[in-house]
């Protein structure tokens, strides 16, 4: 694997892990971003801006530390006695979202294919042993296929959306909101939760590659990627009236303004769903292996049992109230991730 080619599949990991089934789905965009007009646009740069510098500061640490697991990450950060309780909380918080996803996949079904739910979380958790029995590569094979044709579509609809002769008028809206002083902190917590979350992935990643330059170019690329996807969903996702509504925003997006593409596109929300799950299963195992002496065709049942008894609830209500409370409980990891010097090697 040269520089290049391993930067852009570090890149493609990080936003795979990143683009779960509220971003996918732009509803989790829609929850700390969009439903705040114009505001929220500006809440989105600086989100960008703070994926590209503590995402790959996240990672450059884990390689220095050549850390095999969150854990040791955490340590360094908040010191020996108050990782123990992190670590906790970080699995906790990894079982929650990955469940979220794991509904997500179901509500794909259920709302836009007609499909009982239970389809779709069966057909994802199957999948994901086929994926988990590969390892790593499968983790960077799946993310390598399926995030590039997640932008491509983006900067299609986005495209759609700008030439509307009303679009200029609606970006720069600033609607009313009761609770609009969330679009300060939106974009620290809306970070803070998913880089927490993506270093159950990223940290054992970045703490077995071999090349420094590697990871810093795959942080900057991806870090931009994301920074892309957030910008030209917000650009589709203000077009839609009363968007607060739907489980699935991009998808109605699709149904109504680039009809021949419709389904293409769900199969690509799903696989951008699938990706996150995959990535949660992989941190959760990479975790509980080291309490668990079994083999790991029973850890990954046990992990794959506890997201499906989650992931009962509805998709929407797990989604309003998970995230937005783990991006306030995760603040102080990026606080400390930014103010941590630089390790000398």
């Amino acid at each position: 694997m040269n520089r290049l080619s391993g930067a852009f599949q570090i890149a493609a990991v990080y936003v795979g892990t990143v683009i779960g089934a509220g971003f996918a789905t732009g509803r989790e965009i829609v929850e700390f971003f969009t439903r705040f007009g114009f505001i929220g646009l500006l809440a989105i740069l600086m989100s960008g801006y703070l994926f590209i510098v503590l995402g790959t500061k996240m990672m450059i640490k884990a390689h220095q530390l050549k850390a095999s697991s969150y854990e040791e990450l955490n340590e360094y950060l908040f010191g020996k006695w108050l990782s123990k309780f992190m670590n906790l909380l970080m699995m906790f918080m990894l079982v929650g979202v990955t469940a979220v996803m794991l509904s997500g996949a179901g509500a794909v079904f259920q709302e836009q294919l007609e499909f009982p739910k239970q389809w779709g979380v069966l057909l994802t958790i199957f999948l994901g042993f086929i994926v988990m029995a590969v390892g790593t590569k499968g983790l960077f094979a799946v993310n390598s296929f399926v995030v590039p044709i997640m932008i491509l579509f983006n900067l299609i609809l986005m495209l759609h959306s700008v030439n509307d002769s009303e679009f200029l008028e609606t970006l720069l809206i600033i609607p009313h909101v009761d609770d609009g002083w969330k679009s300060v902190i939106a974009p620290f917590s809306y970070v803070a939760f998913n880089l927490s979350m993506a270093s159950a992935v990223l940290v054992p990643i970045a703490g077995e590659a071999d090349d420094l330059k590697t990871i810093r170019y795959g942080g900057i690329i991806g870090g931009v990627l994301l920074t892309i996807i957030l910008i030209s969903s917000h650009f589709t996702l203000v077009m839609i009236p009363n968007l607060t509504l739907y489980q699935i925003p991009m998808a109605v997006v699709v149904k109504g303004m680039v009809q021949g593409i419709y389904f293409i596109y769900i199969f690509i929300i799903y696989g951008e769903i699938f990706t996150s799950v995959i990535g949660g299963v992989f941190g959760l195992e990479k975790q509980l292996s080291q309490y668990w002496s079994g083999s790991r065709l029973w850890v990954f049942s046990l992990i794959f049992l506890m997201i499906y008894l989650l992931s009962l609830f509805e998709y929407s209500q797990l989604l309003a109230y998970l995230y937005p409370l783990f991006g306030y409980l995760s603040l102080i990891y990026i606080v400390l991730l930014w103010m941590k010097p630089r390790i000398q090697s």
